[in-house]
């Protein structure tokens, strides 16, 4: 197989957003500040190979906080965000926690806050069960937020009530089945409120739109990411749905279909944004030795909004992050980011004495 020659098109961007690499050096500075262990509620991020690589240093990761024993140790809350109650039920068990939720995910949860206190229905277009969807759902009062997971949901929703209704996104989700969405809740209600500015991330955006640039020139397309990463699905979806109808996930347990690949001539590859670059170079490895391979990367051009709305997450992901030990909530960072709506807290950390 190794004088069979085929072309690889490079997906950019791809690979680590800002919010991962943030919450990831969240847990990292965590262990150097307080020593091991420290606990992770649920994993930081939908990476097997970032979780694995943090339990070497010393995190162990629970689902709830039920588990965790000794509760003199630290905990941080996922990159996706928690309901109301966890940070609540930590201050109840006086633990220290820090919150590594995602900027633009806490944006979302002040947004659906503000909505409801304003008097508004709300509901949140998203998948159920994922964990940024119960973080959501979990800032308001039961009741109060309705999920709609796809054009059929939305089609069937009924709404009975005098109040007004709006809507939120999870930030993970596939940028034009959610406009089908969108378009059919206007439709069916058309007062219904929309988010100041789009939900979905910037990161999901960008990634998705590298995809659909270069699906339609490719034999097979690949995603390296795990199974239940949210936006490393969708990039799957997106690349089937723009050309490329043969793709598919390579995750933590996937065997290289080297048989798909003999019979293709140009592949296209991408990453989601929890899946760390050395495993794009893995994958890369594993194709040179067994064919041979040429490397093109095809990046995106971006509009200039776009450049603003990466150098603000760029930010938030590099701010110093510094841990204080008071019961009372303590923002060790903030950044207010115009083109994000309300200001959002870069980072916060929390001790129950």
């Amino acid at each position: 197989m190794k004088n069979k020659e085929i072309k690889i098109l490079l997906s950019a961007p791809r690979g680590f957003c800002a919010g991962v690499e943030r919450a990831i050096e969240i847990v990292e500075k965590a262990i150097k500040k307080y020593g091991i262990p420290v606990y992770v509620r649920h994993e930081i991020v939908h990476n097997k190979f970032v979780v694995d690589d943090l339990k070497k240093k010393g995190a162990i990761f629970v689902e709830e906080l039920e588990e965790i024993k000794d509760k003199t140790r630290p905990v941080i809350f996922s990159a996706h965000g928690v309901p109301k109650k966890v940070p609540s039920d930590a201050e109840n068990y006086k633990m220290t926690y820090v919150d590594a939720t995602c900027p633009l995910v806490s944006k979302v949860h002040r947004e659906a806050e503000n909505l409801h206190k304003s008097g508004y229905h709300l509901i949140l277009i998203g998948h159920q069960n994922h964990p940024e969807v119960v973080g959501t759902m979990g800032q308001l009062p039961e009741g109060s937020i309705d999920l709609i997971q796809d054009e059929d949901e939305a089609k069937k929703y009924e709404f009975k009530e005098k109040k007004n209704l709006a809507f939120v996104t999870q930030t993970t989700l596939s940028v034009d089945d959610t406009k089908n969405i969108i378009d059919i809740l206007k439709d069916r209600f058309p007062g219904i409120r929309e988010p100041h500015k789009e939900d979905i991330c910037y990161a999901t955006t960008n990634r998705q739109l590298a995809v659909k640039n270069i699906a339609k020139n490719c034999d097979i397309f690949f995603v390296i990411g795990s199974r239940n990463s949210s936006n490393s699905v969708r990039l799957v979806e997106v690349a089937k749905k723009s050309g490329c109808n043969n793709a598919h996930l390579i995750h933590s347990q996937s065997k290289i279909p080297y048989d798909l690949i003999e019979k293709s001539k140009t592949i296209g590859i991408s990453s989601g944004a929890s899946a760390p670059e050395i495993l794009v170079s893995n994958f890369l490895n594993e194709l040179k030795n067994k064919f041979t391979v040429n490397i093109e990367e095809i990046e995106i051009i971006l509009p200039p909004l776009a450049f603003i709305l990466i150098a603000a997450c760029l930010m938030l992901s590099k701010l110093p992050i510094m841990f204080k030990s008071n019961r009372l909530l303590q923002a060790a960072t903030s950044a207010s980011i115009t083109a994000f709506g309300n200001p959002v807290p870069a980072f916060e950390t929390i001790t129950s004495s």
